[in-house]
Order: structure tokens, then C-alpha cells, then sequence
């Protein structure tokens, strides 16, 4: 995974040296490539791209593997931070076992993508994301908890996701994900979604009413009570129609 004189990763950082565009979604989010590194892990070995971002301080990255730029049917997962399950090991959610899950599955692959965004707490950040537990702790699930606070049920907008596949020239991706409104947010925003592979985790005693409500309350496709699938089953991305775009009817 050494880089090459002929690197295309690398030759992204010098196409992007001057980029500017309208940007993506609502916020007209512009990304560029910066940066570019080698990255061993536990899982194997990633190349970790850096992305610069003219809509606020976050700085989110890409892991790669394998031959991804200019690629087709790239396996990719959408995964935002999560501090509390990512570092330090939280029960509540679910976010480590699918952060490394995801990694494990595009180790698999011939090549593959995790882009890794700072949307803590599905977007309403930390401190938010600890006012919200404390009211789960009186009895709310996580969709009221959020209401409670005066945001959505999730504040994500994945622009800067479907930014960052254009940037990095994927031509099309098979989504790691359980979500459907990640694939409305990059068909939304001109990325191809040619299949989605399920990415369902086995609950504990400590999450599973949390992911009994992302079924219930948020429309993801979690089975709970069926046997886990192989990570080789896909299923393929149906859109009957258009959806309106998200927010219409709130700002």
C-alpha cells in the first residue's frame, strides 16, 4: 500500500489544491482533498484520507482499501463518531461493534471505503447526546429524547458524505447499512447506490430497546429476531419514487 509516483489518492490533494464549488445540500457543503497516509489497524491496512470542509471546523476522513478511485460497486459505510461507543466502549448504542464490523467487512472486499464523519449523536453533539441519555433514563426512547430537546429525531445530512464519494471519483457504492435514509441522502445527491449490504449488529441487554426504536420509531432494517445474515448477502436498492427532500416541511 505504499504510495506510488503515480498514486491516484495522491493526485487527488493536487487536483483539489485550488477547488471550489457550489457545494452539496443545504448548507452548500465543499469538501477537498488535503491530506493522504498510510494507516495500520487491528483490522489491516487503510490509506487515511483528510478532507478540509469550508462548512464549519469538522474535519472528516476517509479509510480506503484496495483501488477505490474511479471504481464501481465500491463497498462503502457511512459511520459518524460516536465518542462514547467508539472510545470508550459504551453499551448503549451500538457504534464500536458496527465501526469495526464495517472495517472487517471491507477487509474483505478487493477494496472498500469507511468514511468517517463528526456528526456526533446522529448530529445534536455530545453534551446534547448526554442530555438525551439522562432523559432515556426517565423513560423516553431515543427519538423522544431528541423531540424533547427541540431537534429532529436526526440532525445527519450526509452532503458532505456524498461529497467526499464525488471527490474521491467513485462511480457507484454498495452501502454497508441498515439506514434508508442514508441511501435517499446520496441518491439525493447524485450518488449511484447499486445495492446495499445489511449491517445488522446482535443486541445486548444495555441496547436492544435502543435498537428495537431505530426498527420501530426510525425506519431502519433491523431485524432483531431473525438470524444474523452473512456479510456476502446484498440486497438490492429499490426506489419507487422520488422522496421529497428532507426538511421541506421544517427549515
Amino acid at each position: 500500500m505504499t504510495a506510488t509516483p503515480d498514486d491516484p489518492l495522491r493526485r487527488l490533494i493536487e487536483r483539489d489544491q485550488d477547488h471550489e464549488c457550489e457545494g452539496f445540500g443545504a448548507a452548500r457543503v465543499c469538501v477537498r482533498v488535503v491530506a493522504v497516509a498510510e494507516l495500520p489497524t487491528r483490522f489491516g491496512r487503510f490509506r487515511l484520507v483528510g478532507f478540509w470542509n469550508n462548512r464549519d471546523a469538522k474535519e472528516h476522513v476517509a479509510l480506503v482499501h484496495g483501488e477505490v478511485v474511479g471504481a464501481a460497486e465500491v463497498p462503502v459505510r457511512l459511520h459518524s463518531e460516536c465518542l462514547t461507543g467508539d472510545v470508550m466502549g459504551s453499551l448503549r448504542c451500538d457504534c464500536r461493534d458496527q465501526l469495526t464490523a464495517g472495517l472487517e467487512a471491507i477487509q474483505r472486499q478487493p477494496r472498500g471505503i469507511l468514511l468517517y464523519l463528526r456528526q456526533e449523536g446522529r448530529g445534536i453533539g455530545l453534551i446534547n447526546k448526554i442530555r438525551a441519555y439522562a432523559l432515556q433514563e426517565r423513560g423516553l426512547d431515543t427519538v423522544e429524547a431528541n423531540l424533547a430537546l427541540g431537534f429532529r429525531d436526526d440532525e445527519r445530512d450526509y452532503a458532505v458524505a456524498a461529497h467526499m464519494l464525488h471527490s474521491l471519483e467513485v462511480r457507484s457504492v454498495r452501502l454497508i447499512t441498515n439506514n434508508p435514509e442514508k441511501i435517499r441522502q446520496l441518491t439525493q445527491h447524485r450518488i449511484e447506490v447499486a445495492g446495499r449490504i445489511p449491517h445488522v449488529i446482535p443486541p445486548n441487554e444495555f441496547n436492544r430497546f435502543y435498537l428495537e426504536t431505530k426498527a420501530r420509531r426510525s425506519g431502519h432494517l433491523i431485524d432483531l429476531d431473525r438470524a444474523p445474515r452473512l456479510a456476502e448477502q446484498s440486497d438490492p436498492v429499490v426506489l419507487e419514487e422520488p422522496p421529497a427532500p428532507r426538511g421541506a416541511e421544517e427549515p
